[in-house]
């Protein structure tokens, strides 16, 4: 056993000025989350095809086209997680701000209406904490970077005169990332004997609290025709704000190894969606809609400080970087009816192929004479596009929604949203993979989530010109967990590093009340 020494390390990668992000941190960016106003959570989202909520200015922009009134709205609550236990500054239940905007209506022609909007909405809360734990046996995270130096992916090496092949520490990196970097310095290459080692772990846990938010601001204008055609046009601007702090600790031999992690990303993005809905028959209030969204233009810089320590001393490594990330594109179809003035009922279906995600190298700021001003090129990563292609998958929502009313001015909601897995069953996090992504990844860990299944109620109450509405959702997914990608050597199997995937939970509660008023 080679005890970490105090070795405080250069900033890895510091000089390179290009950079993309991992498949697995880009996922957690682009997955989005039902929320509103209270309204259309309570009907599960599924109000594309029915509009008349501002909500629906990020699903259908059509469905603003069927406001009648101008209204302004508000809406906040709580999220709270269950089966968790509250985590370094991570809280299991905490308050959040969720929508705000207004729609001006106005009347064009006889029958048609000219209607512009503006409404915020959290897109994605990250609110979250992640717990698991598991025996190793002759594994352990350092073994990784051991099983990569052997296969000489970490350094460039130089013959010593003692014959070994010794790392080069101060040239470039091969598929070293900043884990790496930390172990191979301090604990897997002793330099007295020019020999690497590895330490198995008898077993680990590993807690992470993330925190943060996707806040959307979506401009519309949108139209009505004979109240039979309706049509929409949104852009959306998309602020990231995300925090995590993890702490995975194994225990070896004879100490506890205790790894570190903290991560920031934060940064802004555009798309732009269109929508329609019509009335087949000009009797019947039963519509259909479609819709379409761009990709997201995420523009983003991520940061991290990552630390190992033994109890007794600590190494690190810090790096920040900007880089591009654009998610796939989004169609929906959308249906809706509406009974007299008692029952509205909804479906929708939306489907995004992540598999298509592309993370980006940002390649260079350049200067545009023509216009004095300055702009920034990008390039697809291919080879952690390939990984994504290989680890993510389209992803299909169904929600299903209905609105009682058994009076007038009181409405009784339910809904019910599926959502298909995202990942693949056999996806890893391939830290071998010849990529910055690769590079400035400072945890090993992943998780590969299966689908999730929302369910949703509701009331709302009419006081005048004045809304009430308030809304729980439950939402419950499962995932299997893994503190690293197990190694299998078909020709040395001492060499083989293998964990167990541990089954973990989120199951999160969120109670939501809306202030509206039409005017």
């Amino acid at each position: 056993m080679k005890k970490i020494q105090l070795i405080i390390t250069a900033i890895l990668l510091a000089v390179v000025p290009a950079a993309a992000q991992e498949t697995y941190e880009n996922a957690k960016i682009a997955a989005e989350d039902l929320n509103g106003t209270a309204r259309y959570v309570g009907m599960g989202g599924a109000m594309d095809a029915l509009g008349a909520d501002i909500s629906t200015i990020s699903t259908n922009p059509a469905g603003i086209g069927l406001f009648r009134s101008s209204s302004a709205s508000v809406s906040f609550g709580g999220v709270s997680q269950q089966d968790a236990s509250n985590f370094a500054s991570a809280n299991k239940t905490n308050m959040s701000f969720d929508q705000a905007g207004f729609v001006w209506a106005s009347r064009s022609g006889r029958n048609g209406f000219l209607n512009i909007g503006v409404n915020y909405h959290k897109s994605r809360n990250f609110d979250m904490i992640l717990s698991a734990a598991d025996r190793l046996g002759n594994a352990s995270q350092n073994k990784l970077t051991y099983v990569k130096a052997m296969n000489g992916l970490l350094y460039p090496t130089h013959q010593a005169s003692d014959g070994n092949y010794v790392p080069d520490f101060d040239r470039a990196y091969i598929t070293c990332n900043q884990l790496d970097d930390i172990y191979a310095r301090n604990l897997n290459f002793d330099t007295t004997d020019n020999t690497w080692y590895y330490n198995d772990a008898n077993s680990y846990t590993f807690d992470r609290g993330h925190k943060g938010y996707v806040g959307e601001y979506d401009f519309n204008i949108s139209g009505n025709i004979n109240d039979r055609v309706y049509l929409g046009l949104t852009v959306g601007l998309h602020d990231v704000k995300y925090r995590h702090y993890s702490e995975y600790k194994e225990q070896l031999e004879d100490l506890s190894l205790t790894v570190s992690d903290e991560r920031n990303i934060d940064g802004y993005g555009y798309d732009v969606k269109a929508g329609v809905i019509f009335r087949p028959v000009e009797a019947s209030p039963f519509r259909i809609g479609f819709s379409v969204a761009t990709p997201i233009f995420y523009d983003l810089k991520t940061e991290n400080l990552t630390s190992v320590s033994d109890g007794s001393t600590t190494v690190w490594n810090s790096e920040k970087y900007d880089f591009k990330l654009y998610t796939p594109w989004k169609f929906g179809v959308s249906m809706g009816h509406t009974v007299g003035n008692m029952l509205a009922i909804g479906a929708s279906y939306e489907f995004a192929d992540y598999a298509h995600l592309d993370t980006r190298y940002n390649t260079g700021d350049y200067y545009d004479y023509w216009y004095d001003s300055y702009y920034s090129s990008s390039s697809s990563d291919n080879v952690m596009n390939d990984h994504t292609k290989q680890t993510l998958k389209g992803v299909s929502t169904l929600k299903v929604g209905a609105e009682l009313k058994p009076d007038k001015d009181f409405a009784i909601r339910l809904g019910y949203n599926y959502v298909s897995p995202m990942y693949q069953k056999d996806g890893f996090k391939d830290g071998t993979l010849d990529t910055d992504g690769s590079y400035y990844s400072s945890a090993t860990d992943y998780t590969n989530w299966n689908a999730t299944n929302r369910i949703t109620c509701g009331f709302g109450y009419n006081i005048g010109q004045l809304s009430l509405d308030l809304a729980y959702q439950y939402s419950s997914t499962s995932g299997n967990f893994s503190p690293f990608a197990s190694y299998y050597d078909n020709k040395y199997p001492e060499a083989d590093n293998i964990c167990n995937e541990v089954k973990v939970n989120f199951k999160r509660h969120q109670l939501l009340f809306t202030a509206g008023y039409r005017f």
